[in-house]
């Protein structure tokens, strides 16, 4: 999961009933997924949720959106729709613990009358991957799911690939995806493979290539990636 997380928040408009209203929101995440917000009541956004608890929150990999081809929709994405609502008090001082060690700053305002936690109960999850991947995730499915261990390191390897072994991406896509790029980057990466978005004599293309095992850490990422390059040359 990624340290000082921001998202979009939408909530319903009480000034202008029926239309979203969009807010930039850090967050973070108990186990469950669950979005917590520290939020004040002078917040028009918090004031839209005391009326109407419905919202969305929509996440997108910021980090490697320049690494996306230039183009940020090859990022991959996710929205939570749910219900926002105050913690209930017997569970504020976990989710106190939990904000104030991504946000540390926080700690300076936690304390202020007006600002409470809130957290979003998820309802549905929308999951955009990239360029033709994506799909609904149900509630009970997103809340069993596990956080991907490359999450964290994540932002680094897609760096290092794309600054670094734009040529090693072309070859891969060519030998495991049956497709020949004069470009590729890679917009994303977990535990059992990764997303390219390839530059094609036909256009743009996006395709997503599985480990040849699945990895835990940056390390064993590092070593299959060797492997995969080594496997393509010889087949090239």
């Amino acid at each position: 999961m990624y340290l000082g997380r921001i998202g979009s928040l939408s909530t319903l408009s009480r000034k202008q009933p029926g239309f979203p209203f969009g807010s930039v929101m850090p967050y973070g995440l108990d186990e469950r997924g669950r979005p917590i917000f520290l939020i004040s009541t002078m917040a028009m956004h918090t004031q839209n949720l005391q009326a109407d608890p419905r919202a969305s929150l929509l996440v997108n990999q910021t980090s490697t959106q320049s690494e996306a081809g230039g183009d940020p929709l090859g990022a991959s994405r996710v929205t939570l729709i749910g219900n926002v609502l105050t913690i209930p008090e017997a569970e504020v001082a976990g989710a106190r613990r939990l904000y104030i060690d991504r946000y540390a700053n926080s700690k300076y305002w936690v304390n202020f009358e007006d600002f409470s936690f809130y957290r979003m109960d998820v309802v549905d999850v929308y999951f955009v991957g990239g360029f033709g991947v994506m799909g609904w995730v149900g509630a009970p499915e997103y809340g069993q799911a596990m956080p991907d261990p490359l999450a964290d390191a994540a932002a680094g390897i897609i760096e290092h690939m794309n600054t670094d072994h734009r040529d090693a991406l072309v070859l891969i896509a060519r030998v495991f995806a049956g497709i020949d790029s004069q470009d590729a980057s890679m917009t994303s990466v977990d535990r059992l493979g990764f997303h390219v978005r390839l530059k094609t004599q036909e256009g743009m293309k996006g395709t997503r290539i599985a480990f040849l095992r699945e990895v835990t850490n940056p390390l064993e990422t590092r070593k299959v990636l060797v492997e995969m390059v080594a496997e393509a040359r010889s087949k090239a």
